[in-house]
């Protein structure tokens, strides 16, 4: 195997290609590829953020990383219909994400929960027609993170003029790899086969309405970075197949939460000042090397919290971390049981399974 595509390869890929090895050289292969792989991943998320931020904003920042997020996604998982109208719903994705987070903030009340439910699914359903591939839990974050930082005005404008840029990269990369693919497959032949029935429809529907209970909520409380919240509930909705059992991630989640917020505050305190800044860089790096769910839930925590602990001081985002998810969580555990309940009395013949 080629180096080049070893660094294509997700790391839990290359750990069982590892464990299988015979040789201690064939093992150190593998794991320089997962190295590798990590800190170019993290090099270029740094340029190209930066550099995008540089261009329309610090307060665009989010959606820079939103897009970065994309653009790695799209590279390998398409839509699953024809490349012209995926370059549409590309479109309509991008502006979902730029208007509704801003709309949100002077929506009254009681508008709330249609506009984020009508958003967040409208989103699942143009992108997320297979699950297992992982871009419902891509777009529902780039949803939620941008809805925990709307901007308005002239920062609205630069935030539309950064998704037209980004539009621009995501869509070649679409087009380039994925234009074979599906040539016969319309987006109005999947609209047609809408059936809540279906487990992926039903998947869709669970994951649109908590979300946008659980950010609704968030946001009419006065949540502090209730996004967190959202991002707690989402981990727990976007586990396919669908199946009404949360516990083991509601679990794998808070631990992981507890586990790598701790962690940073340890290291916080315990390393020179002038390290700080490079503590979302490091849970970057760490990350590259997770496979199992609860690091990657730790080693998440370390680049919201490196934010956190500038607006709220070390404590103050430590604590709020570990509280927000555990409401989350708790809201998302709740919820499931609720819904599978409601569902199976209407969808009994297609929930037996599950």
């Amino acid at each position: 195997m080629r180096f080049y595509d070893a660094l294509q390869m997700d790391p839990s890929v290359l750990k069982r290609k590892s464990a299988a090895c015979d040789t201690k050289k064939e093992k150190a292969y593998y794991w320089t590829a997962i190295a590798v792989r990590s800190v170019l991943i993290v090099a270029f998320a740094i340029v190209f953020i930066s550099l995008l931020s540089g261009v329309f904003g610090s307060d665009n920042t989010p959606l820079a990383v939103a897009l970065f997020c994309m653009m790695l996604g799209i590279r390998f998982v398409n839509f699953e219909y024809c490349i012209g109208d995926s370059l549409i719903t590309l479109a309509a994705v991008l502006a979902i994400l730029v208007l509704v987070p801003s709309a949100a903030v002077v929506a009254p009340p009681v508008l709330l929960i249609p506009l984020h439910f009508a958003a967040f699914f409208a989103i699942l359903y143009m992108t997320t027609q297979r699950p297992e591939m992982g871009n419902g839990g891509l777009y529902s974050f780039a949803y939620i993170y941008l809805t925990g930082n709307p901007v308005m005005g002239e920062a609205l404008v630069r935030r539309g003029l950064m998704a037209v840029v980004g539009y621009l990269i995501c869509g070649a990369i679409l087009f380039a790899k994925h234009r074979h693919q599906h040539k016969t497959t319309r987006f109005h032949h999947v609209m047609r086969k809408f059936d809540l029935s279906g487990p992926v429809h039903l998947w869709q529907l669970r994951m649109a309405l908590g979300v946008s209970l659980v950010m609704t909520a968030g946001q009419l409380f006065g949540v502090e970075r209730f996004m967190w919240m959202g991002f707690a509930c989402a981990s727990l909705l976007s586990e396919y197949p669908y199946s009404s059992n949360t516990v083991t991630r509601f679990w794998q989640r808070l631990v992981g939460a507890v586990a790598g917020s701790c962690a940073f505050f340890v290291l916080y305190l315990v390393t020179p000042e002038a390290f700080h800044p490079l503590m979302g860089p490091l849970g970057g790096l760490c990350l590259g090397f997770c496979t199992d769910y609860r690091y990657k839930t730790a080693m998440n925590c370390f680049g919201a919290l490196m934010l956190g602990a500038g607006i709220y001081g070390l404590q103050g985002a430590v604590i709020l971390r570990v509280v927000d998810t555990f409401l989350g969580v708790v809201f998302g555990l709740v919820f499931a049981t609720v819904f599978h309940y409601l569902a199976a009395v209407r969808l009994q013949p297609a929930l037996k399974e599950n």
